[in-house]
């Protein structure tokens, strides 16, 4: 794919000598193309880009892969966006992005997020019972160095690379908390992630807690429910969680709450989309925990939850991550995730950068889970 839009672009640059800008089709001429106007204005912003890709090749010390550089360039591009969920992929970095997903991989256990608040690597959430929680990780912490080497926000992938290697060995980041800098040595592990937890506590209360939206959620989600029989009300956990896969959180918000709004979306043309859950429900009432660590579709399962008022959120502020990225594979392996809409919530509430306040705040931990099954009680039918 890519190689056929640099072969169009070489193109416009043999027109420039000797092209007629008259018609609006591509006429072969010899070797030479002529092409219409509006397809080399299209193009002629590119002129700089491949007069300094000769220079480069001319003059780098050493030897220039293409790949590299086209690669080199589509990143650029991408990283014009300044956005910090907007990224292109090389095939491996690809590969590693649908690992993300697949719930299985070897590493540390951490998710991690670039912020607007500064251009540290942030950690969301440590996975659970991960090396990484066992080492003391938390949400919030900022990587600033893996193996001594300084990374930012911008090369994440590369420190997420790094931080990833063979099962057994160790990684060293150094990790910013506040104001304190300290280095923690963390061994690699192969880290199967099972993302839902559940079981029944006194009073017949069911409490399910949810680490993260993978493929495997919704199944996992729909096989906890089942072993929660008639109980009076549910404690939904998504503390530390980063979010995931929009289309399983649906799933799942589609079984809680109803007939209703989950969430809507607006695009840069102004195009609304709605995503609709039918009268199904669970019927018992819900409380939401949340914290610092619940981002993204944590965030749209909050929100469907309190405004179409099937329940309420208990704990602290979420983490405000109120746009809706689209990844896609190319032809060739590579692939991007772009940020294509910004999501709102059923009331119409925008969260990003701000997140959801809890209907009920608590921020001792440890009270958190007291106070939801204190309101639960209060609201059994």
């Amino acid at each position: 794919m890519i190689s056929k839009k640099r072969a169009v672009i070489y193109g416009v640059v043999l027109v420039l000598v000797t092209a007629l800008f008259t018609s609006t089709l591509q006429i072969a001429i010899g070797n030479k193309v002529v092409i219409s106007k509006g397809v080399y204005e299209s193009y002629k912003k590119y002129n700089k880009m491949l007069g300094l890709e000769s220079l480069v090749k001319e003059d780098f010390y050493e030897k220039v892969s293409d790949e590299e550089l086209v690669d080199g360039a589509i990143k650029g591009m991408f990283s014009g966006l300044e956005d910090p969920y907007s990224q292109y992929y090389t095939k491996a970095e690809f590969e590693k992005l649908k690992e993300q997903t697949s719930g299985s991989f070897v590493g540390i256990g951490v998710y991690i997020s670039p912020t607007s608040e500064d251009e540290h690597i942030t950690v969301i959430a440590p996975i659970e019972g991960s090396p990484a929680q066992k080492s003391g990780i938390k949400a919030g912490d900022k990587i600033l160095k893996v193996d001594g080497k300084v990374v930012t926000s911008k090369d994440s992938d590369e420190a997420v690379s790094m931080i990833k290697g063979k099962e057994g060995t160790e990684v060293e980041l150094t990790i910013k908390r506040d104001e304190e800098i300290f280095d923690v040595k963390i061994k690699r592990e192969e880290i199967v992630s099972k993302t839902v937890e559940s079981e029944v506590l006194d009073d017949n209360i069911g409490y399910i807690k949810i680490t993260s939206f993978s493929e495997h959620t919704y199944e996992e989600f729909k096989e906890a429910v089942g072993k929660l029989d008639n109980i009076k009300g549910l404690v939904l956990d998504v503390r530390d969680n980063p979010g995931g896969l929009l289309n399983i959180c649906e799933d799942i918000a589609d079984d809680l709450i109803g007939e209703g709004t989950i969430v809507y979306t607006k695009d840069n043309k102004g195009n609304t989309e709605y995503l609709k859950s039918d009268e199904n429900e669970i019927d018992v009432p819900i409380a939401v925990l949340t914290n610092e660590g619940s981002a993204s579709a944590s965030e749209i399962l909050t929100g469907a939850i309190v405004d179409n008022e099937e329940g309420i959120s208990v704990g602290t502020t979420t983490f405000g991550k109120g746009l809706v990225q689209t990844v896609r594979e190319l032809k060739d392996g590579t692939g991007y995730k772009l940020t294509t809409a910004q999501y709102y919530t059923p009331d119409g509430d925008y969260i990003n950068e701000k997140g959801i306040e809890p209907t009920i705040i608590e921020e001792d931990e440890e009270k958190q889970l007291d106070a939801a099954i204190k309101w639960i009680k209060e609201n059994i039918k």
